[in-house]
């Protein structure tokens, strides 16, 4: 012992020799680690750069810098329908994917699976999920019993008897559409007594999003934003839009161990801004709370079983700012995608005004109903989801302990996995000519589609299974009524400075749109 003690002695009296010792161990823990996942890793037989797969930090840094789904993309064009991504971590772009990392099917009383999960869920990654281990949780984080309490909670929200008041005469999503075009068409006028014949130039990103986060006020909260009125956003709306890039920073972050890092950042350089979010959505969520019970909206669902619940006011703060965003800023970038895409391909345009302008002669005939007849408005927003879908990326699952199998594939348990909506809907094995905007691939069955090479379900732009999306027949509806009314009204045209719009843009992993200028004039009827 007392050797040893002389050896240690002799060493730190050697600073030289200390300081070596400790920059071999900093320089051999990272390349072992390295080596382990390029050779031994449950993962290492997946295709993919060898540098994303012997380190976390390239997808870290792609992703905090908003080009992740884009990279991803072209990593499946080379190396095929799965891709390892990061060390631990596996992209697949085949629609079985979406069943397989998706779908659950719990036990129920008199399966013969009673007492065991038939298809166990895959939880979702806290990675992505959670800032910080003591974050409030909502119905996005919520485990999978408690997900399903709250989702039949908000069902009714949704239902149809819901939705025909809303897009009825007098109803929200109808007054805000009046109000658009009314807007829209007072711009075109510009001065005092101008008929508008000659149009005008106009960001009509900005517009879809002031239209599509007052109707959201109005169903979630109970009340208009007032976006369209004043023409710019809602501080608190604002304020939202303004952290993408910061959460997905945070995200990164934690993707690379520093989770605890993040929960500093939390605490001190991020407690103003934490601070300043809570009191905007308090005063937001107080003005709800205080207004009548029985109110046909999309949080009375959960206002109805607070107490029982124990529902904290900060979880139903949580809870309606993810409601805000779901159903307000996917469908922002989703009307400003698809007017694109229009636009760039003016036969598309064409077509769709044609469809539109034969079936409807009268704004006041074009209803919801209505525009659910209208075959190639459909396709056009299927198409549009296809090739701009809101959310492109980050839907990551993690695989049980016992391994399962995804996509003919056995992954270990522990991985990460996900199906990215942009890679699924830009891969040459699930569609012809992925990156043409052609509608009418959605203008037959599903089975002539996949025999001419367009498989529909590698589109699943509300995701899939248990938690797919409660607001998928709102966001048809939303969508139909708005470009379908739009359309009548208007003839618009693409500015040479928003050409190739898509690809210019970063992704967080929601879109950082760019301003969207397209000349717009009414149409003249007699």
């Amino acid at each position: 012992m007392s050797g040893i003690r002389d050896l240690l002695g002799e060493a730190i009296s050697h600073p030289m020799l200390v300081l070596g010792s400790i920059l071999v161990l900093l320089l051999t823990y990272p390349l072992t680690t390295a080596l382990y996942n390029l050779f031994l890793h449950p993962l290492h037989r997946f295709p993919g750069p060898l540098l994303y797969a012997a380190s976390p930090y390239p997808w870290a840094i792609r992703h905090a810098l908003g080009t992740s789904a884009f990279h991803t993309e072209r990593l499946h064009a080379r190396y095929g329908p799965v891709v390892r991504i990061g060390p631990n971590h596996l992209s697949f772009t085949s629609p079985a994917a979406w069943r397989d990392a998706y779908n659950a099917l719990p036990p129920r009383p008199g399966n013969k699976a009673h007492g065991h999960w038939s298809w166990p869920e895959m939880p979702k990654s806290k990675t992505f999920t959670s800032a910080t281990d003591d974050q409030e949780t909502s119905i996005l984080q919520a485990e999978y019993y408690e997900h399903g309490r709250l989702r039949r909670a908000l069902a009714p929200g949704f239902a149809d008897a819901a939705l025909k008041r809303w897009t009825g005469p007098g109803g929200t999503l109808k007054v805000h559409v009046d109000l658009l075009v009314e807007k829209l068409k007072g711009k075109c006028r510009g001065d005092e007594g101008s008929q508008g014949g000659e149009g005008t130039v106009l960001d009509m990103e900005k517009w879809y999003g002031w239209t599509m986060f007052d109707i959201g006020g109005e169903l979630v909260w109970g009340r208009t934003f007032g976006c369209l009125d004043k023409e710019e956003y809602h501080p608190w709306v604002d304020f939202l839009m303004g952290t993408l890039k910061a959460a997905a920073a945070m995200v990164s972050i934690i993707y690379l161990g520093g989770r605890g890092l993040v929960r500093i950042l939390f605490n001190t350089v991020g407690q103003k801004s934490i601070e300043t979010l809570r009191k905007m959505t308090e005063e937001i969520l107080t003005y709800r709370l205080g207004m009548e019970e029985g109110r046909v909206d999309l949080f009375e669902g959960l206002l109805k079983h607070r107490d029982e619940w124990n529902l904290s006011f900060e979880k139903l703060s949580t809870s309606g700012l993810v409601m805000t965003m779901g159903g307000s800023e996917t469908l922002a970038s989703s009307l400003s995608g698809t007017t694109y895409l229009l636009l760039e391909n003016p036969s598309t345009w064409k077509k769709l005004a044609e469809e539109v302008r034969t079936a409807f002669t009268n704004a006041d005939d074009i209803t919801v109903k209505a525009t659910a007849q209208l075959p190639y408005l459909t396709a056009v927003i299927n198409e549009g989801f296809r090739m701009y879908p809101p959310v492109v990326a980050d839907l990551v699952r993690v695989v049980p302990p016992e391994g399962k199998e995804i996509a003919g594939h056995f992954i270990a348990g522990g991985a990460l996995v996900e199906v990215q909506p942009w890679s699924a809907n830009h891969s040459a094995d699930n569609w012809v000519d992925p990156w043409t905007f052609n509608p009418d691939r959605f203008l037959v069955s599903e089975e002539e589609a996949r025999a001419a090479g367009n498989i529909f379900e590698a589109s699943q732009i509300f995701s899939y299974g248990p938690r797919n999306c409660l607001g998928r027949n709102l966001a048809y509806a939303e969508m139909r009524l708005i470009l379908a009314r739009l359309v009548f009204e208007f003839d618009m045209e693409l500015q040479d400075d928003s050409h190739d719009w898509i690809m210019q843009q970063k992704t967080y992993p929601l879109w950082d749109r760019l301003p969207l200028n397209v000349h717009i004039k009414p149409v003249m009827r007699n």
